[in-house]
């Protein structure tokens, strides 16, 4: 026994070594959010209401921990 605490085996070939991806909701929301912005200036106010309920729901429902 070497004093660790946890043991992870280390992948024996490159087909084991996987790389998993995780997009969240809220900051694909806040990227739209942001290049709406950009594209359209003159909607800021309705841009960042839409957003705020958005966030909002999202928070409220919880569904910031579903993984795409």
């Amino acid at each position: 026994m070497t004093g660790e605490l946890f043991h992870y085996p280390r992948p024996t070939r490159i087909k084991d070594a996987a790389m998993n991806i995780h997009l969240g909701l809220a900051p694909l929301v806040s990227l739209i959010a942001g290049i709406l912005i950009l594209i359209m200036p003159r909607l800021l106010n309705y841009i960042v209401a839409l957003y705020l309920i958005v966030i909002g729901v999202i928070g409220l429902l919880g569904a910031g921990n579903y993984r795409f």
